[in-house]
């Protein structure tokens, strides 16, 4: 009997270690789960990365061949050099993308004439009051916004009414200083005292904030630092900049510019009566027509099956360099801002 008992608990002894080292052998192998499972979810990442990467470099490349599409579009259509029959029916600079498959992708290009915005270095006050109005900004942001862009301009420390200088701006958090000079980007108009991402990129569209159409043009789309004039080219001047230098109605703007489009031989008393004004109208001191000089080259590339794009653009000004043109500004999405412009 005594002898059974010690065997019992032996057994039970036995049968306890066993289960002991069971449950070290279940964690060990879900500890190599974990490792494993972790291991194959960050070469997955890599992978995707590199895979990533390696689209984010073909597009880049991509877009760079573009850009030279539309750089050699733009000095043939300058030099008067014969371009291909596809780019004949539509007018290079009024903004729209061009597809064109390449290799193994795709790149897509457009021209904007700089010189169809309005300058915002140039521009007088009364202009920039009527242009916000003609916008629908009411007041008194429409006030704060002309004065403090003037103050921003102007080389003193002294701000208007309504204006903003170095006191306003170094009170904000965190604190900067007034330009007291021209603006150097477009981009500048969002350090400006009243300026709001809403207005300066342009309401999503659907937002009910928005109110009408005219509310959901971008200033960026307006203005320009880079026009070599203080008047607007109507050869190529958008539905939106019409608009807003006019205050003819949106609809009424974007019917003038699709008019404009089939015109073989454009000039400007051809295009006046589309506007409803004459050659003797006060408001034709705000328009010239001229060929581009200056110029925004943008493209876009990406891998045909492939989502990842890259960007880029440059501002490009005929007559330039030794190469007949010069670039003012290059802009990489990637590779951020830079400046050639003296």
């Amino acid at each position: 009997m005594k002898f059974q008992w010690h065997g019992i608990r032996n057994f039970s002894k036995l049968a306890s270690e066993r289960g002991v080292a069971l449950i070290v052998v279940l964690w060990i192998f879900i500890f190599l789960f974990v490792v494993a499972f972790g291991f194959s979810a960050s070469v997955r990442e890599e992978a995707a990365a590199a895979g990533r990467y390696g689209d984010e470099t073909q597009g880049y490349y991509l877009a760079i061949a573009g850009f030279e599409q539309g750089l050699y579009d733009f000095l043939s259509q300058s030099s008067g050099r014969e371009l291909q029959q596809s780019q004949k029916s539509n007018d290079l600079f009024d903004g729209s993308w061009r597809e064109q498959n390449l290799g193994g992708g795709v790149y897509r290009v457009r021209l904007i004439d700089e010189g169809g915005k309005i300058n915002i270095n140039r521009v007088d006050e009364a202009i920039l009051r009527r242009i916000f109005t003609n916008l629908g900004i009411e007041e008194p942001r429409r006030s704060i916004l002309v004065d403090s862009i003037m103050d921003w301009r102007d080389p003193d420390d002294l701000h208007r009414v309504n204006g903003a200088e170095n006191d306003y701006y170094l009170s904000l958090n965190p604190p900067y200083t007034a330009k007291n000079g021209f603006f150097d980007t477009v981009e500048d108009l969002l350090w400006v005292r009243g300026m709001t991402s809403d207005l300066f990129y342009g309401y999503a569209e659907g937002n009910q904030a928005a109110g009408s159409d005219a509310s959901t043009i971008g200033l960026q789309k307006i203005f320009t630092v880079n026009s070599p004039i203080d008047r607007v080219n109507l050869r190529t001047a958008s539905a939106e900049v019409i608009h807003a230098l006019m205050g003819i109605p949106l609809e009424k703007s974007r019917g003038f510019v699709e008019e404009r489009k089939k015109l073989s031989e454009k000039t400007l008393a051809d295009l006046l009566p589309l506007l409803g004004i004459s050659a003797g109208d006060s408001a034709m001191q705000m328009f010239i027509f001229a060929n581009p000089s200056v110029v925004a080259v943008e493209a876009e590339g990406r891998p045909t099956d492939s989502r990842v794009s890259h960007r880029i653009k440059g501002i490009v000004r005929m007559g330039g360099g030794q190469q007949g043109f010069e670039l003012l500004r290059w802009i990489d999405r990637d590779g951020g801002y830079r400046n050639n412009e003296s």
